[in-house]
């Protein structure tokens, strides 16, 4: 007898060390965490250039594409966990069921669009690293090998989001 989306639950005082054991507080901070290193890697490595053509180019195949997916994707994954987490804070204190219903309804939704698009992020990403010359990664090699290591870890991070929106 928990009501509508918690709703009887509704109201109390905010204790921080019980919020931050919740599963799904620990769930998104993770993915958060992996978020900010697929992005922190495409921005930082993730672009490099030859001596002889100073242009940048992305280390995934010379494909633009591949490091904008990762960027946006990352970007936006971060900013969703940020927002989501502030759902999470103020979700106790919301008492009208049909503002819960939406927010869960978003938190499902978006837990399980961003699922698929790490799982396409992670075989763009995998794909086009197949198909680069190792002459043409100078530096810059192991950040693209974590962005694709945590774009694969992101997909089960967002899935297990969506299992507790669920």
């Amino acid at each position: 007898g928990g009501g509508a989306y918690g709703a009887a639950k509704a109201g109390g005082a905010f204790d921080l060390v019980r919020f931050v054991q919740q599963p799904q507080v620990l769930a998104r901070i993770v993915s958060a965490v992996f978020a900010l290193i697929v992005f922190a890697c495409l921005v930082g490595d993730g672009y490099t250039s030859q001596p002889e053509y100073p242009r940048l180019f992305c280390v995934f195949n010379h494909n633009e594409d591949a490091c904008r997916y990762g960027i946006g994707i990352g970007i936006l994954a971060f900013l969703a966990c940020i927002f989501f987490f502030m759902v999470d804070v103020y979700f106790p204190q919301i008492s009208n069921t049909t503002d819960r219903k939406y927010l869960v309804l978003a938190d499902l939704g978006f837990s399980g669009l961003w699922t698929f698009l790490w799982f396409i992020g992670f075989c763009f990403l995998t794909n086009q690293w197949s198909w680069t010359k190792a002459e043409d990664v100078y530096l810059g090699a192991d950040s693209a090998r974590a962005a694709i290591t945590f774009s694969f870890f992101s997909i089960f991070s967002w899935g297990l989001l969506l299992t507790f929106a669920y």
